[in-house]
């Protein structure tokens, strides 16, 4: 029996309801401060419009989402792309949906001519560094040859 083909689409403003849906809901698997739903609705739906961001829905309910940013390279000629969210709810993980999410994440941001993607993960979240890293991602943290790549924010 072959696995169903998980769907993906891109997003638009009237899908920002189920994109802060799921924003909040996966801040909150993790204990991080969240907004409420209507205020991230609202920025949601500003930053699709304003086409500062890229989102892409898999599945009903939807099951997940991939929240992207382009913005002009620096060291190369191509675009570089920004893995800013990939999550999946919990009671649908393990079935290939990220991955899908990955995958056409990924296909996209060659369309648009970039030339790599970069993310942040936790340390912590064994599930996502695996699957970032059956597809190809680096965590250069102590790589041979490579400086060890640290993740720095503070609020301002």
């Amino acid at each position: 029996m072959t696995k169903p083909e998980i769907q993906v689409r891109r997003a638009g403003a009237e899908d920002a309801a189920d994109i802060a849906r799921l924003l909040r809901d996966f801040n909150l698997e993790y204990a991080e401060p969240t907004p409420a739903v209507e205020e991230l609705r609202e920025t949601i739906a500003r930053l699709l419009e304003e086409g500062e961001i890229t989102v892409l829905l898999a599945g009903d309910g939807p099951a997940g989402l991939s929240l992207f940013r382009f913005r002009p390279g620096i060291w190369s000629a191509g675009q570089e792309t920004y893995l800013q969210e990939l999550y999946v709810t919990p009671p649908l993980r393990r079935r290939g949906i990220g991955r899908a999410l990955l995958e056409a994440t990924i296909e996209l941001a060659r369309e648009r001519g970039a030339d790599g993607i970069d993310l942040n993960t936790g340390g912590t979240d064994t599930a996502a560094r695996a699957l970032y890293e059956s597809m190809g991602f680096t965590n250069r943290e102590g790589s041979p040859g490579g400086p060890s790549m640290l993740f720095y924010e503070r609020e301002i």
